[in-house]
């Protein structure tokens, strides 16, 4: 006698017609993208050992004001460093398939509750970090703008980057409010 489908033990996905089976196949060929931002993020991780590195070892003979700079540097490396996991994981979650995470000690708790909208949103914020870290090493090194002690910072150049930091915080405002207004009434209580 035949089992009802609703009482089977393990249903199998319906089977595709040949176009949808394509396109829908095809989000794996981000698989080789999130690949090469794997490759970024050891780079990031060189990168952030070599600052280090430099750091510890001219520790003696920099300012208080050079060793806030290169600091503020390793948080730069950091925040992009996790700026590049949001977008591997997320976007691998999201967009080519499901990690199989549940229950596992390890898992970000971001994880649980990510698709494209969130995911945007999170990236707006972490841009708006970057940004911000990058506009504070300006303001600390522009110093005395003009003077020979100058790192090259000129207004116009300050002016510019906070400009762009604006932008940045505006767009995000933008991507949430956004974000808010399309999701249906019963979901914004969560």
């Amino acid at each position: 006698m035949p089992q009802d489908r609703a009482t089977s033990p393990a249903r199998l996905p319906p089977r595709l017609r040949p176009l949808p089976m394509v396109i829908f196949g095809s989000r794996w060929l981000q698989v080789p993208l999130y690949l090469g931002l794997i490759v970024a993020q050891g780079v990031y991780a060189f990168l952030f050992l070599k600052e280090l590195w430099h750091l510890v070892i001219h520790a003696i003979d920099f300012t208080e004001q050079q060793i806030m700079l290169v600091v503020l540097g390793l948080i730069d490396v950091v925040m992009i460093s996790n700026l590049l996991i949001m977008v591997i994981i997320g976007g691998y979650e999201t967009f080519v398939s499901r990690l199989g995470l549940n229950g596992h000690p390890d898992q970000p708790e971001w994880l649980d509750h990510v698709n494209a909208s969130i995911l945007k949103v999170k990236l707006a914020m972490a841009i708006i970090g970057i940004s911000s870290i990058h506009l504070l090493r300006t303001f600390i090194g522009a110093g005395n703008v003009g003077s020979p002690e100058s790192t090259g910072y000129t207004v116009t150049g300050i002016i510019l980057q906070t400009v762009i930091h604006s932008v940045f915080i505006l767009s995000a405002i933008g991507i949430a409010l956004v974000d808010r207004l399309s999701q249906p009434p019963a979901d914004r209580a969560h």
